[in-house]
């Protein structure tokens, strides 16, 4: 990698050319910010227990904000802080991917199939993948657009 320029966000003047982070540095951020997510994922599910008979609102609501953050923070790496390089890994990686969980979700389908509950578990199943892919879309959107609006001169309202 060279040191010379690369383009802004604009494509106007940019930063120097990042330096490779080193592995030790990214991996530690990383798990720094799984500790968080983890944690913070784990608090709101003790908060808010369920039945798995149940519609496991909790963990929905983790993947779904989870998502949304993810659609924010994708917005503002690329066009705020994009001299930054570890705040992806510590944010994202860490923290997002810690907080949202793939595991919990595919085993509140299983508890809900096992509990007699099918109907349960094909909403579940099929209102988390719908509604985490419009919560990316709509942190995307909607922080890009504020972006705009601010970087134009204009109220957000």
């Amino acid at each position: 990698m060279s040191d010379s320029p690369r383009p802004g966000p604009d494509g106007g003047p940019g930063f120097p050319a990042a330096r490779p982070t080193p592995l030790a540095t990214m991996l530690a951020v990383v798990a720094a910010g799984g500790v968080v997510g983890a944690l913070a994922r784990a608090g709101t599910l003790a908060a808010f227990p369920y039945r798995p008979t149940a519609f496991p609102w909790s963990t929905f609501a983790v993947n779904v904000v989870g998502c949304l953050l993810i659609g924010v923070l994708m917005v503002l790496l690329t066009r705020v802080w994009t001299d930054r390089p570890l705040l992806r890994p510590f944010l994202g990686v860490g923290v997002l991917g810690g907080f949202t969980t793939f595991s919990t979700y595919v085993l509140d389908v299983q508890q809900a199939l096992r509990a007699g509950v099918p109907g349960t578990a094909l909403a579940y199943l099929g209102a988390t993948v719908l509604a985490a892919l419009g919560a990316v879309w709509l942190g995307d959107a909607a922080t890009g657009w504020l972006l705009d609006r601010t970087r134009a001169g204009g109220s957000a309202r």
